[in-house]
């Protein structure tokens, strides 16, 4: 296990001219976020332009999907767009889903390879389809191989397709959840897919009551196999996002601070490293992990070991970015965020994509940006 902190010295602070901040042309639009400083380790850049991606990262507490790109410079290129309470993520080269307050968006890149928006951007993300569910706390989001979309419903207790007709259509509940219910009963947040199917998701406490799982936060967590609904791991502090990736089952153990995965064996959780923040959002890219990291919403992680783990260890807690080695879980870069951002939700990887953009549905840019399919007329 590492305990390596991220090394500030160099930091680079992102300039004004590298930041995409959105245009709202509605009366309703976003209120601007207050003061943000955004810093960055000074390898950032060439790291993302050496491993040829770029990150999608968000924030419900803002309403914001960031996307974190290099330019032709080799400077660091920052976007956002303003989705109310922006949650879970998934994507790739064509397209971005995204888990918002009421919808779930399906944004599709609009350029062909080889083209480019304001000789600049390699990807244009635009909103196509969004489909509202309502407001029933989305959180994590998976891609089926049929195509079909499933996600976390925390509100109600199970994972969910959505519906033509209706707000959701409901796939999988807990076997100890007795009925679809607008009650956080197990606060179900996290959800890994394999081959293309739901497989794995986690809870925070196996409960059948409102907010039952608020009482059992320190070690009543789990993590259920979808197929056959049996818990595979308890004793766990607030899990999220849990994925299997190269033969494990990796996840966050939030409570304390961790990224580990369950032993083969007895699905213990074996701790890779600590992270001075609250995890949520989990991805891999070749032998490196990306984590988002949350700072606490009352001034510390109450009844949390967590909270204990900060003050031993004498450090500042976090809201941002890092990416550790998967082999040691040595910090290899970071992004870190100071002002009046302090929360993050999930994060994806996007091969293959240098500099992209997204253009929010309220935006003032998406009203004159037309693309036109080719046809043979």
């Amino acid at each position: 296990m590492s305990d390596d902190k991220p090394d500030a010295g160099g930091a680079q602070t992102l300039a004004p001219e590298s930041r995409h901040t959105p245009s709202d042309a509605g009366q309703t639009a976003a209120a601007d976020v207050g003061n943000i400083e955004i810093s960055f380790s000074p390898g950032l850049p060439s790291f993302l332009a050496n491993q040829d991606i770029s990150i999608g990262f968000t924030s419900y507490q803002t309403g914001r999907l960031y996307l974190i790109g290099h330019g032709i410079d080799e400077k660091l290129a920052l976007h956002e767009a303003v989705y109310p309470q922006a949650m879970g993520l998934t994507g790739d080269a064509s397209r971005i889903y995204l888990g918002t307050l009421t919808q779930i968006v399906r944004m599709e890149n609009v350029l062909m390879s080889g083209q480019t928006a304001n000789q600049v951007h390699d990807k244009v993300y635009v909103p196509r389809n969004l489909q509202t569910t309502g407001n029933v706390d989305i959180h994590e989001i998976g891609i089926q191989e049929n195509g079909r979309i499933v996600f976390v419903n925390t509100r109600f207790n199970c994972l969910c397709e959505p519906s033509l007709t209706h707000s959701f259509k409901p796939v999988w509940k807990p076997a100890f959840i007795s009925e679809i219910i607008a009650e956080d009963r197990c606060h179900l947040n996290g959800l890994a897919m394999v081959n293309g199917r739901p497989k794995y998701v986690s809870a925070a406490a196996r409960s059948n009551v409102a907010n039952g799982w608020r009482d059992q936060r320190d070690e009543g967590g789990l993590i259920i196999d979808v197929e056959s609904n049996a818990i595979i791991a308890e004793g766990l502090s607030m899990p999220h996002s849990p994925r299997f990736h190269d033969g494990r089952v990796w996840l966050l153990n939030s409570g304390t601070g961790e990224l580990g995965w369950l032993d083969p064996a007895d699905h213990s959780f074996v701790p890779l490293t600590f992270f001075p923040g609250f995890l949520r959002g989990l991805a891999f890219h070749n032998d490196h992990v990306f984590v988002t990291l949350s700072k606490p919403r009352k001034g510390h992680f109450e009844g949390l070991a967590l909270d204990d783990r900060l003050k031993e260890k004498d450090q500042d807690v976090w809201c941002g970015v890092q990416i550790v080695s998967q082999s040691t879980g040595e910090v290899a870069q970071w992004l870190r965020f100071e002002g009046a951002i302090t929360e993050l939700f999930d994060i994806c990887v996007l091969p293959g994509v240098r500099n992209p953009i997204s253009l929010g549905p309220n935006s003032a840019e998406i009203r004159d940006f037309l693309t036109i399919e080719p046809t043979a007329i």
